[in-house]
């Protein structure tokens, strides 16, 4: 990704500044962010280019501000592609306002709600809701009633606990009341980008907060739109990775199986980089059909011989009574940079409405041709 945020990007920027400030220096802020840029990754780009955002906008905010909300005025705004250059370069120009609006946050919030449908503005609201919440918090409740559904996001995303690549905000960690506030006037919003980001947040919240999460969806289900259902399913996937069983009885699947599983693998060894074949057989006991979540777990050798667990999505399916029926899936054991693998016996397991049906174990070698590759994950 980082090579959206290339010197095609910093030169649409620069135009798009001389064309909100004519005064702006569009030379030395294309020379200056272009330097060393090649070397840099996505990140690093950003606060580079933010850096000379800083040295060549007024050092005054209160202008700068002007400055941004003119330019979000003609800024292009595809609503089909946030994966392009013209997306990626608005990124330093929100890094820059909620650095540089730090004194004067109620103003630099007025840039940001600007600026979030240009590309997202949840990272640099970060440090406000962990130092300045009495100051923004009001301000994100507005949000919720926003026109614009980038804003109404923003709204929920900035505010996630376990935000990815935003660290985690612990305060919410520990009582999640006023993200749990925000979702609840969320909760039918019509657009699927704030749907999704109202689905994360109950994520995230679960992993801290179960019963919280358990309790509000109780509160959400009667009566629930189709929309506010997916919401609920996909916030409590982490639950229902876990086997949490009030998640399964919640989620309308069968609190209990009536059901013969046999689980067979095509292989009793594997080498790192390659793949083998999960069969489960399922043979029905019941007089009526039973609506299941089938997922599977693999239990990895750590470095110390210990074993973590992983669980992977496999299929929802209903199966009908006395019903015979085999699904299949292909598992690999691929090079990743988040995890290294060691050689060993691994344990896979079904988990069938979060109760384990089935047992198998799989030996993964190291062939020295196929090498050692990973970083640490575990």
């Amino acid at each position: 990704m980082k090579q959206y945020l290339n010197a095609d990007a910093i030169s649409y920027l620069a135009d798009s500044l001389v064309a909100a400030w004519p005064e702006f220096d569009k030379e030395g802020f294309t020379r200056g962010a272009c330097q060393g840029l090649e070397a840099m990754e996505l990140k690093q780009r950003v606060t580079h280019i933010a850096e000379q955002l800083h040295k060549h906008l007024p050092t005054d905010f209160s202008e700068s501000a002007d400055i941004l909300i003119r330019l979000a005025d003609v800024w292009p705004v595809d609503e089909d592609d946030k994966s392009s250059w013209h997306s990626f370069s608005a990124w330093p120009l929100i890094d820059y306002a909620g650095h540089a609006g730090w004194s004067s946050p109620l103003r630099a919030l007025d840039v940001l709600e600007r600026l979030t449908p240009l590309f997202t503005a949840e990272f640099a609201m970060r440090p406000y809701l962990d130092r300045q919440f009495e100051v923004v918090y009001p301000r994100i409740i507005r949000w919720t009633e926003h026109p614009h559904p980038h804003v109404r996001r923003l709204a929920s995303e900035c505010i996630r606990p376990r935000l990815p690549w935003g660290g985690h905000l612990k305060r919410f960690q520990r009582d999640p009341e006023p993200v749990l506030k925000v979702l609840e006037l969320l909760k039918d919003d019509v657009s699927v980008y704030v749907q999704k980001s109202v689905a994360n947040n109950l994520n995230d919240i679960s992993k801290d907060n179960p019963d919280r999460v358990l309790a509000l969806v109780r509160q959400w289900l009667p009566k629930a739109s189709k929309q506010r259902r997916w919401i609920i399913r996909h916030g409590l996937r982490s639950l229902i990775k876990q086997g949490v069983p009030e998640v399964f009885e919640l989620l309308d699947y069968s609190p209990t199986i009536a059901l013969q599983s046999q689980l067979q693998l095509n292989k009793a060894e594997v080498s790192l980089g390659d793949s083998f074949e999960i069969t489960l057989n399922l043979q029905s006991e019941a007089t009526s059909a039973q609506d299941l979540v089938i997922d599977y777990a693999v239990w990895h050798v750590k470095a110390n011989g210990s074993h973590s667990r992983k669980v992977f999505k496999w299929k929802i399916l209903t199966l009908a009574a006395e019903q015979c029926l085999q699904i299949s899936k292909t598992h690999a054991f691929k090079t990743l940079s988040t995890r290294k693998y060691y050689p060993g016996p691994h344990l896979l397991e079904v988990l069938i409405n979060g109760q384990v049906t089935g047992r198998a174990e799989i030996e993964l070698r190291h062939d020295k041709a196929k090498g050692d590759q990973g970083n640490p994950g575990d």
